[in-house]
């Protein structure tokens, strides 16, 4: 792991909390609420997997690195669910 690829990873990690940050503050909320909802938890999911990839060094131990994504997806499927059960009732 390089500098160049922690500071890149650092960039998008801004990008994306800027991107977070501009979409709770813009009045999609009240226009698409389900498609915001589930954009906030793709950027959080996008920023959790640079974290583990980049700064806990699990983009050099790609069998680590797929366990903790099929972990981390997980938890973001059932995130998704327990958001979406209001719809289903």
């Amino acid at each position: 792991m390089t500098r160049k690829s922690l500071y890149t990873a650092w960039a998008v990690l801004i990008v994306l909390s800027l991107a977070s940050t501009l979409l709770s503050h813009t009045a999609v909320w009240s226009l698409w609420p389900l498609g915001a909802g589930i954009a906030v938890l793709a950027l959080a999911w996008l920023k959790a997997r640079i974290i583990l990839a980049q700064y806990l060094g699990l983009a050099e131990v790609p069998s680590w690195r797929r366990g903790f994504e099929f972990a981390l997806a997980a938890l973001c499927l059932l995130m998704l669910g327990i958001y979406l059960m209001p719809l289903a009732l």
